[in-house]
């Protein structure tokens, strides 16, 4: 972010899904945007389960729609109470949601140069060649900054615990 002069944000745009990656995103975006004084958008992206051609096909395609706009609306509604409660983030908030794939959605909300968007950075290892694809879309695509957020470092142990648990193993405690 070097060059970019942070007292101009007039918005901090961050996406939110309900991740680990995403929330640690919002938690980064509510301090910025209490830093600079800025209003503070969280963004949840939806899609019509099998996009939008699939849904197009659907007979009661009006109806489904309107229920999985709902969804959306009471998904980022909980996050955003889970996270920061009744009190708010301590800066004006206006929360979207928008129909689309997650990367096109924050790139056209972020579309002031003065904006600032934070997204979540994806996983670490292997699984980074496989995620990551909004961070790197919003990356490439975004006419404002973009600030990627690493994930929590306990997310990757919050990973392998859920991996012992799936396969059935036992956790060493000598180590906690």
């Amino acid at each position: 972010m070097s060059g970019y002069d942070a007292s101009a944000a007039a918005r901090v745009v961050v996406g939110v899904s309900g991740s680990l990656g995403s929330v640690t995103a919002l938690r980064r975006a509510a301090a910025l945007a209490r830093r600079l004084g800025a209003e503070l958008w969280p963004v949840l992206a939806w899609e019509p389960p099998g996009g939008d051609p699939a849904a197009r096909r659907s007979p009661a395609a009006g109806l489904l729609v309107e229920e999985w706009q709902r969804l959306a609306k009471q998904r980022l509604a909980s996050v955003l109470e889970e996270i920061f409660g009744e009190d708010g983030p301590g800066v004006p908030m206006h929360a979207l949601v928008v129909r689309g794939t997650p990367g096109r959605a924050l790139v056209a909300t972020a579309d002031r140069e003065d904006d600032l968007l934070v997204v979540g950075a994806g996983r670490r290892g292997l699984q980074r060649a496989f995620s990551g694809r909004v961070s790197r879309h919003c990356l490439t695509h975004a006419d404002c900054p973009v600030l990627a957020v690493p994930p929590s470092p306990l997310e990757s142990d919050l990973v392998s615990v859920h991996r012992r648990n799936a396969w059935h193993r036992r956790m060493d405690t000598r180590g906690l």
